[in-house]
């Protein structure tokens, strides 16, 4: 064996002598194709990934109808692991629940007994508690799979064949959906409804030249299984459907109830397909918790049997309406499905189809599996033909069959040689009864082989005539369509199509907070919280090992919080929507994109009409209205080019600025331009270093500066450190604060 790795390919061995790189890529390209087609992209034929397919197959190979008695799940997952996906069981049992479980597949093709979930997102039973059987669903997808509806290929040891695909008497990718992540691509279907996808397919039967816009009229959009309201709009709806990428906006089904005397709630019934509820309770919850939802005052489920999920108003002068919009946009009451209809076609190979082509497809593999039943069925009735012309040997010379019979030592072959019979017909005669040796059955039997050349004719005919294959298909999806009767709960559209209320953009979410006192603290580490009342006392606000204070801001929760970074960005926060004060809050990068190196400068709360000097290390700054600061988008707005230093509120008419060699320059404010971004005009001229801290005062009442006890100091003799804008300055009188700063109190 050993000398077997040592000795290269040529000289019979196992040694491969390549490029890391060239090796690399074939292996990746390998696994990469695997992942695509046997993995992740569902067939666009029957809708399935392999193991779905290979749990449904197995399922019929042990006899596990939808009338069948139930079976260990366990059983299944290991007949499908053994004989066709030698993967891990667990990934097997996963995909046998999926198909089980009625809010996640629209139809279910495997019917479940045990726990199998819920929606709350608890876990199954594990694979030896639970039973399993197909639906009838199931079995229409399966239907004809005996009659060499479809190819087979060996499975992974050659040991069993497998189907390549199956018959599918109904479009199963549309249906139930898909999603998955392969390598480079991904999928994502949302489930729709089948009376209206197989009315879709005879719409394009009838009129194959028919267009997206024909399809939508009968195909209006998806149906989950959870309901909902789809409120895309109809343009939105049809691109994504021409293309094959888009999305849909789901939002939850809720309706209100009166309690009297003016009060009332809210019930939510449906919620949007894959939201799991417990999550969702959990959200609604957290919300009132951080004052992101000022409108609700309390959440609770009291769901059974039914969906009931009860929202209280905190106020009854609330509109429903608006209460329901505002939840729309914090939690997943609203959520966007995406749509990507990356699927494998015919040949295997991935390409993003639109509804029309998905569609085609399928009819297309309809057509083909008719007439490979239709010629299967036709070798059945000529070998069953074959045989009746034996057996009606047997009846026009009977006495002679049994004298061979009986008195021959090797009958089989007499019979051939005097009647002319091939071996087939001699093996059948050999084989009948004595008690259907009668003239009824010779009677019968000649009814049957007329019965079959009938049927022969017209599959023959059937096979010879397009026109006559597409009929027929048509009449098979029919047939289907009784399956999922629109009528019946289970073919009942479930998910309506809307539109957003119009309410939605007047929203005003800041008139309905409650205004109470805050105290807003942003740590040296970026970690942001709102302390409950003005906190008189800043020593007992608590942090974290190795954190410190870096502003602390007393405002109201209606109030708006301005957070100007070091690299000239704005942000604007909203007091009542910052975490509470309990623990050390949360980073403040979670709500705003501040960037990692970047620091909060200054933080304040916003004032109509207020203005503040923006100033950079470099000495250049202007004045900015607070009310241009305002940002509209987590990424800030961009105010100062530059490092930022300060952003000083402009109270009083004259501007003293302080460089890092704490040197002091005072000129007019009138000196300043007032811009809304830029670089700015020179404030201070440096050598080395840069500015360190900026100021405006009143002229007549001085120019002071805070100590870190908070103790205001008086700056003597400010008017001798006046001069022009853009000059050195005077050096800083003495007693000066050591900050080189003109407060060192956290603010």
């Amino acid at each position: 064996m050993a000398d077997d790795i040592t000795r290269s390919p040529e000289e019979g061995g196992r040694i491969i002598d390549e490029p890391i790189g060239e090796a690399l890529a074939k292996r990746y390209l390998a696994y990469a194709l695997s992942t695509i087609t046997s993995r992740a992209l569902p067939d666009v034929r029957d809708g399935l990934k392999p193991v779905h397919r290979r749990v449904l197959y197995a399922m019929r190979r042990l006899n596990l109808t939808a009338d069948a008695q139930f079976r260990k799940s366990a059983k299944v997952v290991g007949d499908v692991m053994g004989d066709f996906h030698p993967h891990g069981d667990q990934s097997i049992y996963d995909a046998l629940v999926r198909l089980a479980q009625d809010f996640n597949s629209r139809y279910p093709l495997i019917d479940g007994q045990g726990n199998f979930g819920n929606i709350d997102g608890d876990n199954p039973a594990a694979m030896r508690y639970t039973e399993s059987r197909m639906t009838k669903a199931a079995e229409a997808l399966l239907e004809g799979i005996d009659e060499d509806a479809v190819d087979f290929r060996p499975s992974y040891d050659g040991s069993k064949e497998e189907p390549v695909v199956l018959p599918a008497a109904f479009p199963n990718l549309l249906a139930n959906g898909s999603s998955g992540i392969a390598v480079g691509m991904a999928t994502n279907i949302p489930p729709h409804n089948v009376a209206e996808l197989i009315d879709g397919c005879l719409l394009l039967i009838e009129n194959a030249k028919a267009t997206t816009d024909d399809l939508l009229k009968v195909i209006p959009g998806p149906d989950f299984p959870t309901g909902g309201i789809v409120v895309e709009s109809p343009e939105a709806i049809r691109e994504a459907y021409e293309t094959g990428r888009g999305g849909f906006r789901v939002r939850a089904r809720w309706h209100t109830e009166d309690l009297g005397r003016g009060m009332w709630r809210i019930v939510v019934t449906e919620i949007p397909h894959l939201v799991q509820k417990s999550k969702l309770v959990e959200a609604l919850a957290a919300t009132i918790e951080d004052k992101k939802a000022p409108l609700l005052g309390d959440v609770r489920d009291e769901s059974a049997e039914e969906m009931r999920l009860v929202l209280e108003p905190k106020a009854r002068t609330v509109e429903p309406a608006v209460l329901m919009e505002s939840l729309f946009k914090l939690t997943a009451l609203e959520t966007r499905i995406s749509l990507n209809m990356n699927v494998l076609d015919a040949q295997g190979a991935p390409r993003v189809m639109g509804l029309k082509e998905v569609l085609r497809a399928f009819l297309d593999h309809r057509r083909d599996v008719l007439q490979r039943r239709t010629a299967h069925r036709l070798e059945k009735i000529a070998a069953r033909l074959d045989v009746l012309a034996g057996l009606l040997i047997v009846f026009l010379n009977l006495d002679e069959v049994i004298r061979i019979i009986r008195n021959e030592d090797d009958p089989k072959a007499k019979l051939i040689a005097r009647f002319r019979l091939n071996d087939v017909q001699a093996e059948a005669i050999l084989n009948t009864r004595l008690r259907q040796l009668r003239k009824l059955e010779e009677m019968e039997i000649r009814r049957e082989d007329a019965a079959l050349r009938e049927e022969q004719k017209e599959l023959q005919g059937l096979l010879e005539d397009t026109r006559k294959q597409w009929r027929k298909v048509a009449g098979e999806l029919k047939e289907t369509r009784k399956l999922f009767d629109p009528k019946t709960s289970l073919g009942k559209r479930r998910t309506e199509l809307g539109e957003a209320a119009a309410v939605s953009a007047e929203i005003d979410l800041e008139a309905f907070v409650t205004r109470e006192p805050v105290t807003v603290v942003l740590s040296e580490k970026g970690w942001i919280r709102a302390l409950k009342g003005h906190v008189a006392d800043l020593t007992e606000i608590k942090f974290k090992e190795g954190d410190g204070a870096q502003h602390i801001v007393q405002c109201q929760t209606t109030d708006k919080l301005l957070l100007f970074a070091s690299d000239g960005r704005a942000f604007t926060l909203d007091a009542h929507k910052l975490p509470g004060g309990r623990g050390h809050g949360e980073p403040v990068r979670l709500t705003i994109e501040m960037g990692d190196i970047d620091e909060a400068v200054a933080l304040f709360v916003y004032e109509e009409g207020a203005k503040r000097v923006v100033a950079s290390h470099e000495g250049y700054g202007f004045v900015v209205p607070e009310s241009e600061m305002l940002a509209t988008k987590r990424s800030g707005k961009q105010v100062l080019n530059g490092r930022a230093m300060q952003a000083a509120k402009v109270i009083g008419d004259q501007v003293a600025v302080i460089g890092e060699r704490k040197k002091m320059l005072i000129f007019p404010l009138s000196d300043l331009p007032e811009m809304t971004r830029g670089k700015g005009v020179k404030l201070q001229g440096y050598h080395d270093r840069g500015l360190a801290d900026v100021k405006v005062f009143e002229k007549d009442e001085g120019l002071t500066w805070e100590d870190g006890a908070g103790r205001v100091r008086q700056v003597p003799e400010w008017k001798d450190y006046r001069g022009k804008r853009g000059g050195a300055g005077k050096v800083a009188p003495k007693g000066f604060s050591r900050s080189g700063r003109f407060s060192d109190v956290i603010g």
